[in-house]
C-alpha cells in the first residue's frame, strides 16, 4: 500500500519520531516496515537478475496496523524475519563478533566495549510497559 503523507506522518509519530525497534531518532529517510513480512514476488530478468514483480505473497499484511516506523538500518537487518527470529539473530551478533572479528575481541579486552548479556528488547516493547 502506498501511504499518504498523513498516514506516513501518523506512523512516524507513533513512537515520537523514533524507530520502533532500536529507539533511535528517525532521519528523513526512514522506512515503513511491515512487522509481518509481505514478501514480494521476484522473477528473473535477463541482464538484471531477480527483480520484484510488484506482487506480494501476503497482500493482506500490507496494512497500517501491520506497520512500524523503522530506521533504514533496522528495516534492512530485519528483512523478512518475524520479530522473535530477528530478536534471536540480533542476540547472536555478539557471538559472531567474538568468533570472527579480532578487533572486536581486542576492544573488549581493553574495556572499550562491554558485553552485558542483556535481553533484546525492542523500543516499542519498552514503550508499552
Amino acid at each position: 500500500m502506498k501511504l499518504t503523507k498523513a498516514q506516513r506522518q501518523d506512523l512516524r509519530e507513533r513512537f515520537g519520531g523514533r524507530c520502533a525497534y532500536c529507539g533511535h531518532e528517525l532521519g528523513s529517510r526512514w522506512h515503513a516496515d511491515h512487522v509481518e513480512a509481505v514478501i514480494r514476488k521476484l522473477h528473473y530478468q535477463k541482464g538484471k537478475g531477480f527483480v520484484q514483480t510488484g506482487e506480494m505473497y501476503n497482500p493482506a499484511r500490507d496494512a497500517m496496523d501491520n506497520m512500524m516506523p523503522s530506521c533504514a538500518s533496522c528495516n534492512i537487518d530485519k528483512s523478512v524475519f518475524d520479530l522473535e527470529t530477528w530478536r534471536d539473530v540480533i542476540r547472536k551478533k555478539v557471538e559472531v563478533l567474538n568468533r570472527y572479528h579480532p578487533a572486536y575481541r581486542h576492544a573488549v579486552r581493553f574495556g572499550l566495549v562491554q558485553e552485558t548479556g542483556a535481553s533484546v528488547v525492542f523500543h516499542f516493547e519498552r514503550m508499552q510497559t
